[in-house]
């Protein structure tokens, strides 16, 4: 083998290995990323989803002047009230790919899919009530504190 065939063959290795260390090194630049950015947006349809709920609770209060004694009662409404019915797409929007569907309202998007908290607090005037996420910190009221009505953690 002459020394011209083995420098071609050495280069091409080379060319070879550095364009499997550069995809290497750009995956794992980008891999984490790509997650980080996921994570947001999963988050993102958490709290759109929990916004939904609570504007779900405010018509609710606002058509019996009491809140829901559970998340289920709340879904009895939203499938039976002829306005929630009418209004249900327009009023609950949520983000893509996710579509507004009454029975799927009080679930979080995140996986496992677990079900929102809620308690209510009606031994106080006005009526309060805590909505939160089991996955996450975030949350919606308060059980102490009247002020907080209808506020959540990330706004």
């Amino acid at each position: 083998m002459n020394i011209d065939k083995r420098n071609n063959i050495i280069s091409v290795i080379l060319t070879i290995a550095i364009l499997v260390l550069g995809y290497i090194l750009y995956r794992s630049i980008t891999a984490p990323w790509e997650e980080v950015e996921q994570r947001k947006e999963v988050t993102e349809q958490v709290r759109q989803r929990m916004s939904n709920v609570r504007t779900a609770l405010v018509e609710f209060q606002r058509n019996n002047n009491r809140f829901p004694p559970s998340l289920d009662s709340l879904v009895v409404y939203l499938k039976t009230d002829d306005r929630m019915i009418q209004l249900g797409d327009s009023l609950f929007k949520e983000r893509r790919p996710l579509r507004y569907h009454p029975d799927s309202l009080i679930y979080s998007p995140r996986p496992p899919h677990n079900r929102f908290l809620y308690e209510l607090n009606d031994t106080l005037r006005p009526n309060i009530y805590l909505l939160s996420d089991p996955d996450s910190r975030d949350r919606i009221g308060s059980l102490e504190r009247t002020t907080l009505l209808n506020a959540s953690s990330w706004e």
